[in-house]
């Protein structure tokens, strides 16, 4: 007869243990030891004997296991392949995570459009019924006859379909609506989630059936559940942005197949998402004109070049402290910034409050825009217009040196196409920059050096 006891689960490690902690013994997490009921069978008197030939999977040797070429596919949505990797990994578990109401379940209803052309796809929905993914499916332009809808919240009878119809890819939208009936707890806790998906897991490994599965997150922003659950699927993808705004990332926080580094741009309209596939052109789009503390940097995502605008303003502080304020940037990045360029420029900020932000919502964490934030704020302070033509990147020390970044030719070549005419950039990147023609190049060592040169001051003005 099974036996039910109490048991208290850490959501970060998976520590458990009989009574509650405020902090994690294992991990040291804060407040994150959850109340599970865990269901115990009384084991048989009789064991296994694991010596016998042909009991369980034999070790095989690598040279006998036989490799396949055509291992990716694609999705159809170009942005989407290229977190991927290049596209999806056939028997891949990938868990795509977001807010409520970013366009998770949009996305991948319209990556459905183009996997099941040719193959069949199992859309296992836990959350809503068939005739409102069917109104959903019809304001998307969706229909497809090898594309299969099922309502279903028993991973049971999930698995059972998935044998039955042998699909390519099976989305489960979402894993948190889950339920092994074998176990006592409800869905969504930390045990039917770890669960659910180690069943998933396996089915897909052994099927090599290709399985997406949607994850909510909590109000910190991290997914709701285990943190287990991020080290058993193969790719986690993060989609990032406002959901009352229009531009929306994808981004992958792990990837077993592929890098990390690349980032997915869309657009949300009345018809669904949209590729963003000029993301720069997008996001400099309505940047004004002669504006004081606008400055635009060129930012590398992986192996995409994109240029983003920073702007700053610096305003007569009307308290005893000044306020500093950060968007799309790290805030403790942006007060040691201001603190070079008080220290190494001469600029008295402790007066003023500095604002910082990155338009289109994107979240710069790259050291090479350094040099674009000191020079918006620079221009707020100093009342001059930075030149509409001009950008700059390159990571800035604390002596006020500018040190060099990687891929500097990729960011030229980014700037070029756009138009832009003159670029500040690190003196030590200039020597990989040959022969490059139609922009100017301004090389500077230190920040003073790139304030005399974006606002064409002399030596002893500043």
């Amino acid at each position: 007869m099974a036996k039910t006891k109490t048991a208290y689960v850490c959501t970060e490690c998976g520590y458990d243990s009989p009574k509650w902690y405020g902090k994690c013994p294992s991990c040291g997490s804060w407040n994150t030891m959850a109340e599970e009921t865990i269901r115990e069978e009384k084991r048989g008197s009789h064991r296994v004997n694991i010596l016998a030939p042909g009991a369980g999977n034999r070790p095989v040797r690598l040279k006998e296991i036989s490799g396949t070429e055509d291992v990716r596919f694609s999705t159809g949505i170009g942005e989407l392949d290229r977190v991927l990797g290049g596209g999806m990994v056939k028997g891949s578990l990938v868990l795509v995570s977001g807010a409520p109401g970013i366009g998770k379940s949009t996305l991948l209803l319209q990556a459905c459009r183009s996997l099941c052309e040719n193959d069949c796809v199992l859309y296992v929905t836990g959350e809503e019924s068939l005739s409102q993914i069917k109104m959903r499916a019809d304001r998307l332009n969706i229909d497809g006859d090898n594309l299969l809808i099922c309502a279903e919240t028993q991973i049971d009878q999930v698995l059972l379909s998935a044998s039955q119809f042998k699909p390519s890819v099976m989305i489960v939208d979402s894993i948190q609506t889950m339920l092994n009936t074998e176990l006592q707890s409800a869905p969504g806790s930390i045990t039917q989630v770890r669960e659910c998906t180690m069943q998933l897991l396996q089915f897909a490994k052994t099927s090599g059936t290709s399985v997406i599965l949607v994850g909510h997150v909590n109000k910190d922003g991290g997914i709701a559940g285990p943190k287990v659950l991020e080290h058993m699927v193969d790719a986690v993808l993060n989609f990032e942005g406002d959901r009352h705004a229009s531009y929306r990332l994808l981004r992958a926080a792990k990837n077993r197949f592929g890098s990390t580094n690349e980032i997915g741009m869309f657009e949300m309209t009345h018809c669904g998402l949209e590729e963003v596939r000029n993301p720069s052109a997008a996001l400099l789009s309505g940047r004004p004109e002669n504006a004081n503390g606008s400055c635009v940097v060129a930012t590398l995502e992986g192996t995409r070049p994109i240029l983003a605008e920073i702007q700053g303003l610096v305003t007569k502080s009307a308290y005893g402290s000044a306020r500093r304020t950060a968007a799309g940037i790290d805030y403790n990045r942006a007060v040691l910034l201001l603190a070079i360029l008080e220290k190494r420029a001469g600029m008295l900020l402790g007066a003023y409050d500095t604002y910082i932000n990155v338009v289109g919502g994107m979240d710069l964490d790259e050291p090479a825009v350094d040099l674009a934030i000191l020079l918006s704020i620079a221009s707020s302070y100093l009342e001059r217009s930075i030149p509409q033509d001009l950008a700059a990147f390159g990571e800035v020390g604390l002596s006020g040196e500018v040190r060099a970044v990687t891929g500097a030719a990729q960011r030229i070549a980014e700037l070029q196409r756009l138009g832009f005419h003159t670029c500040i950039l690190p003196e030590d990147n200039l020597s990989g920059l040959r022969g490059v023609e139609g922009i100017r190049l301004i090389p500077v060592k230190d920040v003073q050096n790139a304030i005399r040169q974006c606002f064409e001051f002399k030596e002893t003005q500043l």
